[in-house]
């Protein structure tokens, strides 16, 4: 199932984050359609800061400025819910009351035509034709972050932040995964920002790396 390509920017107009009037970060960045920016530092750099605030979530600790912008559209006012942006976590984060079908239903709108059609092509095109009716808890690892990456491509996110989202997979299942991930953010031509520690992360993201202090 090839998803549609949006060819979005996101854009960190002149961004900067201070706790206690000390300054965390600052960000001017332009993230092109499929392109992931990596964020690397070390804990307490800011990372997660960063990704809470484009995703609409900042806390009240914190004092901010600059923009964030969409597609042009200035996004930074706006709640989390109406930004038109996809998370992926260090967990999956499924739903462990829905089937593996209805964590995908859940991505989708309500309105969306064929849903039940266009699910079983999703758990076809990530390998996991069948397994719809299957309890989340019973997949392994690599299989919970295919249906959370598909999950968030049926949403129809406009951008995308990952939040160390392979770090809890050993090492030849974090391979797979991220090159999966990597790849259909750039086939649907996501703009994506990742935040880690991991430097192989960074190389197999393929883009730009900032470094916090």
């Amino acid at each position: 199932m090839t998803a549609p390509r949006h060819d979005f920017d996101l854009v960190f107009d002149n961004v900067q984050i201070a706790l206690e009037g000390r300054t965390l970060l600052a960000l001017d960045a332009r993230i092109a359609p499929g392109e992931v920016l990596t964020v690397m530092g070390p804990s307490g750099s800011g990372k997660s800061t960063l990704l809470a605030f484009a995703a609409g979530f900042l806390s009240a600790a914190f004092t901010a400025r600059g923009r964030v912008l969409l597609n042009g559209r200035e996004i930074t006012a706006l709640p989390a819910e109406r930004r038109g942006i996809g998370l992926l976590f260090q967990d999956p984060l499924l739903f462990p009351h829905l089937s593996v079908a209805g964590n995908l239903r859940f991505g989708l709108p309500r309105a969306a035509p064929a849903r039940t059609e266009r699910v079983e092509a999703a758990l076809a095109d990530i390998g996991l034709a069948g397994f719809g009716e299957r309890d989340p808890a019973t997949l392994s690892g690599g299989q919970q972050s295919r249906v959370a990456l598909m999950r968030l491509l049926l949403s129809a996110p406009r951008a995308v932040l990952l939040d160390e989202p392979f770090s809890k997979l050993d090492t030849a299942l974090r391979c797979e995964i991220r090159e999966l991930v990597f790849a259909r953010l750039r086939e649907a031509g996501l703009p994506s920002l990742l935040v880690t520690h991991d430097r192989e992360d960074a190389e197999a993201a393929g883009g730009r790396v900032v470094t916090l202090a």
